[in-house]
């Protein structure tokens, strides 16, 4: 079981980072690439062949601003759930970026989840449903919020 973070570029690390710190509290390891769709396509591609060869469980979160050609090329050749995460410096910047995340091609399944934290747990949920501690952990948390409310 594992969660790969593929970066559009390392600017984009601060949001990894988020992501990665909650997958941590579950003990689901994370591996960080960068690989901009745009700019190195055959990179991209080659890393998710690799990834298709594993057979662990695994979730691919991309993050990526600006057009986001990662999440569909990810998804296009992945057998893998990808969920985009898109990061944003400005409201502005992010109602501007935000339509490239969400309008994917037909037999391209890109899930769009815009904070970091929903979508490290989104990476949980899709592995707690094969997973009985990860769903005991996920359980236990959902409790202790439960608890403050």
């Amino acid at each position: 079981m594992q969660v790969t973070l593929f970066l559009g570029s390392k600017s984009d690390m601060d949001t990894a980072d988020k992501i990665a710190a909650v997958l941590k509290e579950f003990d689901i390891p994370s591996e960080t690439v960068v690989a901009s769709a745009h700019k190195v396509p055959e990179k991209v591609i080659e890393v998710v062949n690799k990834l298709n060869e594993d057979l662990q469980p695994r979730v691919i979160i991309t993050v990526v601003g600006m057009s986001n050609g990662l999440g569909g090329v990810v998804a296009g050749s992945s057998v893998h759930p990808v969920l985009n995460c898109p990061p944003f410096k400005s409201l502005e910047e992010y109602m501007v970026d935000l339509n490239s995340s969400l309008r994917m091609p037909s037999e391209v399944p890109v899930m769009t989840v815009l904070h970091p934290k929903n979508a490290a747990l989104a990476a949980v949920r899709i592995f707690a449903e094969g997973n009985p501690e990860v769903k005991q952990l996920l359980r236990n948390r959902i409790e202790k919020i439960k608890e403050g409310y």
